[in-house]
């Protein structure tokens, strides 16, 4: 588990230690968990703005769901490297943002991975999950944070 977080001029940073759940037989990280890392990051960075998911939906009746997502594999991470996950907020409307995310090794500096991942707000109170907008208080701390 991350020990500490850092926000950085270019971003957000989540430190993060590759373990052997997260490996295939060959002690190479699992293509899909990259997605987690980048979802464990963007989650760090919500709770850094002092916004935690499940009380969003619960308070404000809304949840964030990925839309799409476009990632490139540049070079293996291992079991029991350390990782930093950079996550900077490219985009933000009404009821999405955009992101671009990257996965690099801590030791060497050699970028892993790098993605753009879009995501929705949608009402968690229905049952058809339908798209709205981010809730007033987050987007203006959302946009004043990306201003600093």
């Amino acid at each position: 588990m991350p020990t500490s977080s850092q926000p950085a001029q270019s971003g957000f940073i989540w430190p993060i230690r590759v373990y052997y759940e997260d490996t295939d037989a060959a002690g190479v990280v699992f293509y899909a968990n990259y997605l987690r890392f980048f979802e464990r990051a963007r989650t760090e960075w919500l709770r850094e703005l002092g916004y935690e998911q499940d009380e969003l939906r619960a308070r404000e009746g809304v949840m964030f769901v990925v839309r799409r997502v476009e990632i490139d594999y540049l070079a293996a991470a291992r079991f029991n490297e350390r990782l930093n996950v950079h996550t900077r907020l490219t985009r933000i409307g009404g009821a999405s943002m955009a992101f671009d995310q990257e996965l690099v090794r801590e030791a060497d500096g050699e970028l892993c991975c790098r993605g753009t991942v879009k995501v929705g707000c949608i009402d968690a109170a229905g049952e058809a999950l339908r798209p709205t907008r981010i809730p007033p208080r987050l987007l203006a701390d959302i946009r004043r944070t990306v201003a600093e």
